[in-house]
This record gives structure tokens, C-alpha cells and sequence, in this order.
């Protein structure tokens, strides 16, 4: 739509001259009469012109309110022009003409305009509109009858058409003017513009009749400056179909509708000017009995008031209720959509950046069925509260459901990012749940819409900023995130991935449902698979054991990794399942191993609740009488990085396993909620340092502390070290020097299958007996590798 602000400025200049020129001298000749009508049609028919404008923009009851809008511009234009034409032939005016039946036209379309634009409120809504209307009216009926319409009466009583055209504008603008301010007063903020204006032509022109009527009545003679009343009317009523043309958002969501407390005051005000104006021809009538009166109806409206605006608060309460979340006091998903909604708006008008951040606390139904729901509902409340005090005042926090929280930022770019990385940084403090100290781990994402990028709306936004977390999911990294547009694709196959993750609905949530019933299917007949992570040696080179890993051959997705379905079988409670077909998985392999001579112990993770079962070590023990192998063969690995619920069941099963002869290791220490609390609390035979400690121990002096540290630690404990994520020779040769036992990762192997790993056991086995040298005398992993791939083929 072109910008309007010329054509109105114009118009306003246009208004000024006819306004000079109605108040000169000059106003009475004929020829400028006729000039000063026609000018007047041309006023009207620029509302009527805006006001269809506006009618092919909107849609609904609002295209057909600006439709009679536009009717009764265009009808006033037309009696405007044959009241001037008339007067320019015949030389003088009559005060009824043919022009009536367009003047007419004005207060009917305006009328129909204005109860169509009340249909826009609900219904409920509609009724006090209608009844505050009558109040209002009656009121400013009676005000005006005992200034200016009753000497009208006086003077046309005897002429039945007269007295009908005299009262029938004011009156009839009454009504208009008193809906038109009962629907401003109740408008929402993006229509209160239009409103106003559209208020303001009304009441200018209500004015303009209601003067022009008196004068005619009582001096007999027309007054060219009431004029200028209908000419800036129009102006205004133009001025509302502009606004109104610009794009009308129309929420989809519902809430309770709060008044404002002009609306609720509003109808009173006319009241108490027409007792105070009726005051001096009533009373001496009626003495006593109408200030009895008055005081009654005085009483009546403060009590009215009183109800209403305990009314108003309470509704104001659900009102902010409907958009809160009820646990933590954010915004529900319901205001921030709507505030996203808006933020996008601007954007695309101006402009301005917008970054949305998701934020998905990690596992965080293991701490609902550690420490139980209560204790779980304080986490999220006090993780609220930390995101609250972290982001900045003018960005909106919101929890969008379950354990997702969400912040909107509008602005400067650069400063939303630096409030996403505290945001990040915030959750290296521990939280203090019922006296525990618990370190809560999110996945956070982050997508914006700036300067050059392309156009976005607030749901492609969201979108992205969820492909960002889900990568910071997948990849663990506990950094954040920026969207990048491959995490698009990466994210719709991430149906696959993390659906367990994916709490929408549509075409997600049903993909999740017959995920989910394909990995049912999986565990219960066998569809999971083992690969093996060797463990080696640091010395000598040697494989010392190894780690079974958990696959799924997806029929339509191929082989998915851990973090593909993991998800799933936490969220649907599916742990216990995957333990056992693992385990069985796992000893079968191992005894193959061992019947052909090359055996060595194998690990199996277990879903750190399993650990809390009672079960465990005789389910263990059953399982290895199955297979034949010894405990000793068998290593129990802790997967998650998150507190075992019962203290003294967990302290009492590492005991049972350890009685039995199983050894217990800790997997990915330091990077949660185990650290040295393990160590203290549980007997553990081997911890092993998450690769976040590892990679970076060549190029981060902080890194290689803490690494050194925790190993002298270990030895002194009796525990052995192991080396997670080891993948080049200089980080193997650093460990070796820090005296670290044991070591994974792809520079010594990657992930095998029973076949491979079996073939990369036997050739080790083969090196080890021709004598040839191995470990930091000459040991190479390329070599053995191709040594593997020899015997298998």
C-alpha cells in the first residue's frame, strides 16, 4: 500500500484553505458557496475512496462495515452536491430538499458500520455494548435537549417534517458517536488508531448537524463556519480507513477479554452531566423528589462501579492466568507465540532482529524418577527463575511445556547472542533441590531473523531454533548452538533421531508414535545389534577389553546410532529392555571370543535407574550362567551422568556385583552429576574421563590439570583410569605420560562388529605371539587395522 502520510498532509493543507476561506467575508457569494459545497462533496468522497480502500483489504464483518461506510460517504457527497447546485440556480436554500435522502445515507451507513464492527467482540460483549449505548445516549439525549434541541422543538413544533430532519441528525449522531466510543474504549491496541479517528469524524460531525440544526431553528439563517465541522469529519473518518488498511493480525487464540477501565466508567459520565444540566428545569418542578432522586441514582452508579471493577480485577487475574504458566509464572506458549507473532511483524516491517533460544534440560525425567515429581516440579521452577534473572529485562521467558523453556530477544544481535551464551553459562551452577546439589545440563539452540536475512515467519523461526537444539542434543556438546541450514534436514530426519525429544504434534508426533512402535518391535525380536569400542592398553598396546555399543538396522534409515533412539527408550521407559538384549548381545559375543581363544572382558552399559533395582545382580548372574563366562569377564558400566535415586539400594547393588565378582565403571566422569561424589559414595573399579577432558589436554593447560589430577586420584584409590575419545597419536603419547591404564577412541579403533572384532583380536593376538613390537615400542593401530581387514577378507 502506498504511504498515505502525503495524501492526508495534502488534504489537511486543502482542509486549512477551505477553513480560511468558510470564515471570510467572501463566504456569502454565491460562487463561492457553490465552491465551498463542492469541495464539501469532495471531502466526503475521499472517505467514501479510503474507506473502499480499506473494504478490499479487510475480510469478513470488517470489508462490509467499510463497504457502508463508503455508502454513506458517497451518499452525503451526492445531497451535498445537489443542495449546492439547487442553491446555486434558485439563489436561495430551503431547510428540507431532496439532498435529505443522501444526508440520510450517512447516519445509516455509518450506523450499519459501526454494528458490524461490534461483531468483532464476542457476543456477551455485544449485549453491554448495546445497553452501556443506551445509557450514554439517554443521558447525552437529555444534556442536549435542555441546551440546544428543546428550543429547536420550540420553534418546529408546529411543522411535523421540519422538527423530523431537525432532530433526526443530531439525535441519530448521538447514537453514533456513543457506539463509537464504547467500541474505542474496548478496541485492543492495534485498532485503537483507527478507532479514535473514526470517533473523532463521528463526533465532528454530530457537532456540525446538531449547530447547524440550532442555527437554522433559532437565528433563521445558515452559518457557512459550521461547515468546517462535516469537512475535518471526513478527514478523520478517511484517516480511519488508512489505518485500518494496514494488516489487521487476528488472534486464533482465545482468552478472556478484559475491559478497560475507561469503558467501565464512561457510561456514567453522561449520566452525571445530564442530572447536573437537567438540575435547574427539574428541580423547580419537582423540589425535593428530584434531589431525593438524584442522590438514588448517584448511590446506585457508585455501587454499579464498585462491582464492576472488582469484576474487572478478576477477570484481569485469569486474563494473565490464561497466558502463565501455572508452575513457574512464565509466559505459557500461548504469549509467546503471540509476542513471537508481533516480533516478526516488526521485523518485516523494519527491519528489527530477532533471535528465538530453545532450551531442553537433558534428562531430565531421570531426576523426576530419582528424586520424584515434587522434587522435579522445583527444578523447573527454579530453572525459571535462573533464565529470568539471566536474560535481559526486555526479552520474554517462556516454558513452553515439560522441560522446554524458550526466551524471545528483539534488538541489537550481538547482544542477543551474548544473553544466549549466559543463558548457556548460567547452568554451570548447580541448583539446590531439597538440600542436594544438582547440576542440570541443557541442549540449547539458537536461530535469528537480522538485516539480509530472508524473509521468515515467527513458526519457520521456531523451527530453526529447534533444529539447532536438536543438534546441540545429538551432539552433547553443552555449548550453544546457532542455526545453520543443513541442521533443517538433519532435523526432519531427526523423527528418527531424537523423537523422544519431539513433544509436538502433526506429522512428528504421529512419525514418533510408529517410531516408537518399530523399536518395540526391534527389542522384543531382536532387531538391536552390538558393536565393540577395543579398549587398549596405554603400555604395551595390548587389547585389555571391550566396550558393547548399541545399533539399530532400521528397515528405511539404515543403522542409527545410540543418539538416534536413545531417546526413546528413556521416555517410554524402555531401559530395562534394551539392558537385557544388550547384555545378552554382549556375554554371547564375548563367549564366542573366549571359546576361540582370543577372549577378552566385556562392558555393557546400564541405564543408571536400572541400578537402583534390587534384580539387577541376580538378572546379571542369570546371564552370565547362560553364556558360561566367569564375572570377572564382565564389566558394568553407568551410563548417565545423573544421581541414583536411593542411596542405600544403589550402595547395597555395587556391593552385590561386587561380591558377585562383576566389576563397576563409571562412564563419562566429570561431565555431570557424578564427579568425585561417586568416588566417595560407591565402591567403582574403573572411571572413565569423558572426551570432553580429553580432546583438548594438548592445547588447554586447564584441561590437562584436571586430567593428571583425576588419574593420580585414581591410583591412589586403587581404581584404574580409562581414556574416552582418544583420536590422535600426540594425545595418546600425553596420556601415556600422565600414566594413564587404559584408552578408547578412533585412533586406536573404530566402533567393529562381532566379526570384525573378533578378526582385530586374533591378529593382535598373532602380534603378540611372533614377539613383534607393540604399545610406545612400536605399536601401530594402523597397522593391526590393516592386519584385520586381511583376515577378514
Amino acid at each position: 500500500m502506498p504511504n498515505p502520510r502525503p495524501v492526508v498532509a495534502a488534504l489537511c493543507i486543502v482542509a486549512a484553505g477551505f477553513s480560511v476561506l468558510q470564515l471570510s467575508s467572501w463566504s456569502g457569494q454565491p460562487a463561492i458557496r457553490f465552491a465551498a459545497d463542492v469541495a464539501m462533496a469532495l471531502f466526503a468522497l475521499f472517505a467514501g475512496g479510503c474507506a473502499l480502500v480499506a473494504a478490499r483489504r479487510a475480510r469478513g464483518r470488517r470489508r462490509a462495515a467499510w463497504i457502508c461506510m463508503a455508502l454513506g460517504a458517497g451518499g452525503f457527497a451526492a445531497g451535498q452536491l445537489v443542495w449546492g447546485y439547487v442553491g446555486l440556480v434558485r439563489g436561495t436554500l430551503q431547510f428540507q430538499s431532496v439532498a435529505d435522502v443522501g444526508y440520510a445515507l450517512l447516519p445509516i451507513g455509518s450506523g450499519f458500520a459501526l454494528i458490524l464492527l461490534l461483531g468483532d467482540h464476542p457476543r456477551s460483549m455485544r449485549l453491554r455494548v448495546l445497553l452501556d449505548g443506551v445509557i450514554v445516549a439517554g443521558a447525552l439525549f437529555g444534556a442536549m435537549w435542555v441546551t440546544l434541541l428543546d428550543s429547536i422543538y420550540s420553534v418546529r413544533v408546529q411543522d411535523a417534517l421540519s422538527l423530523g430532519l431537525s432532530l433526526a441528525y443530531p439525535v441519530a449522531g448521538i447514537a453514533l458517536v456513543t457506539v463509537a466510543l464504547l467500541l474505542l474504549v474496548r478496541a485492543p491496541l492495534e485498532d485503537r488508531s483507527m478507532m479514535a479517528m473514526l470517533t473523532l469524524g463521528l463526533l465532528l460531525i454530530m457537532i456540525a448537524d446538531t449547530a447547524y440544526a440550532y442555527a437554522t431553528a433559532v437565528e433563521g439563517q445558515f452559518y457557512e463556519a459550521i461547515s468546517l465541522g462535516y469537512a475535518w469529519g471526513f478527514l478523520a473518518i478517511g484517516a480511519a480507513a488508512i489505518l485500518n488498511g494496514r494488516t489487521h493480525p487476528q488472534s486464533a487464540r482465545a482468552r478472556p477479554q478484559v475491559s478497560s477501565r475507561a469503558s467501565m466508567w464512561l457510561p456514567f459520565v453522561p449520566v452525571a452531566i445530564a442530572v447536573v444540566l437537567c438540575a435547574p428545569v427539574l428541580v423547580p418542578m419537582l423540589g425535593a423528589l428530584y434531589i431525593v432522586g438524584i442522590i438514588t441514582v448517584f448511590a446506585v452508579m457508585v455501587r454499579q462501579y464498585i462491582v464492576l471493577d472488582q469484576n474487572h480485577r478478576l477477570l484481569a487475574e485469569v486474563s494473565d492466568q490464561v497466558l502463565r504458566d501455572p508452575l513457574t509464572g512464565l509466559a505459557n506458549r500461548t504469549l509467546f507465540q503471540e509476542r513471537l507473532d508481533h516480533a516478526m511483524d516488526l521485523h518485516a516491517s523494519d527491519g528489527r532482529p530477532v533471535g528465538v533460544l530453545l532450551i531442553d534440560l537433558d534428562d531430565f525425567k531421570l531426576v523426576n524418577d530419582s528424586l520424584g515429581h515434587p522434587a522435579g516440579d522445583v527444578m523447573l521452577i527454579r530453572v525459571g527463575e535462573r533464565l529470568a534473572a539471566t536474560v535481559r529485562a526486555s526479552d520474554t521467558v517462556a516454558r513452553l511445556g515439560g522441560d522446554e523453556f524458550a526466551v524471545l530477544m528483539e534488538g541489537d544481535a550481538a547482544a542477543s547472542r551474548a544473553a544466549a551464551q549466559h543463558v548457556v553459562q548460567a547452568f554451570d551452577r548447580p541448583f539446590d533441590i531439597d538440600g542436594q546439589e544438582l547440576l542440570v545440563r541443557p541442549s540449547v539452540g539458537l536461530a535469528a531473523a537480522g538485516f539480509g536475512v530472508t524473509a521468515l515467519t515467527a513458526d519457520e523461526l521456531l523451527k530453526r531454533a529447534d533444529a539447532a537444539m536438536y543438534t546441540a542434543k545429538r551432539s552433547r556438546s553443552r555449548q550453544l548452538v546457532t542455526f545453520a541450514p543443513e541442521m533443517a534436514l538433519n532435523r526432519s530426519l531427526g523423527g528418527v533421531a531424537s523423537v523422544a525429544g519431539d513433544k509436538g504434534n502433526g506429522e512428528g508426533g504421529r512419525g514418533a508414535a510408529h517410531l516408537l512402535g518399530e523399536l518395540r518391535q526391534a527389542i522384543e525380536h531382536r532387531g538391536l545389534s552390538a558393536v565393540y569400542q577395543p579398549k587398549f592398553d596405554v603400555r604395551t598396546g595390548e587389547i585389555v577389553g571391550a566396550e558393547a555399543l548399541v545399533r539399530w538396522q532400521h528397515p528405511r534409515y539404515g543403522l542409527l546410532a545410540p543418539d538416534d533412539f536413545l531417546p526413546l527408550v528413556r521416555e517410554h521407559d524402555l531401559m530395562d529392555s534394551v539392558t537385557s538384549v544388550m547384555l545378552d548381545l554382549a556375554l554371547d559375543d564375548a563367549a564366542e571370543w573366549y571359546a576361540k581363544g582370543v577372549g577378552v572382558p566385556v562392558a555393557v552399559n546400564v541405564f543408571a535407574p536400572s541400578v537402583n533395582d534390587a534384580d539387577l545382580p541376580g538378572q546379571i548372574m542369570r546371564a552370565l550362567a547362560r553364556s558360561g563366562l566367569s564375572p570377572e569377564q564382565l564389566t558394568v558400566e553407568i551410563t548417565e551422568d545423573v544421581l541414583l535415586e536411593n542411596m542405600a539400594e544403589t550402595r547395597s547393588v555395587f556391593a552385590k556385583l561386587r561380591d558377585c565378582g562383576i566389576r563397576i565403571a563409571i562412564d563419562d566422569f566429570g561431565s555431570g552429576y557424578s564427579a568425585l561424589w561417586y568416588l566417595r559414595e560407591f565402591p567403582v573399579d574403573e572411571i572413565k574421563l569423558d572426551r570432553e577432558f580429553i580432546t583438548p589436554i594438548l592445547t588447554q593447560p586447564t584441561s590437562a590439570a584436571i586430567v593428571r589430577a583425576v588419574i593420580d586420584l585414581a591410583h591412589v584409590l586403587g581404581v584404574t583410569p580409562v581414556a574416552e575419545g582418544v583420536e590422535d597419536a600426540e594425545t595418546a603419547a600425553e596420556l601415556l605420560a600422565y600414566g594413564c591404564d587404559i584408552a578408547q577412541g578412533f585412533y586406536y579403533s573404530r566402533p567393529l562388529d562381532p566379526k570384525a572384532m573378533l578378526a582385530l583380536l586374533r591378529s593382535t593376538r598373532q602380534a603378540c605371539d611372533k614377539g613383534e613390537p607393540t604399545g610406545a615400542e612400536g605399536y601401530s593401530p594402523e597397522g593391526l587395522r590393516r592386519k584385520e581387514i586381511e583376515l577378514m577378507q
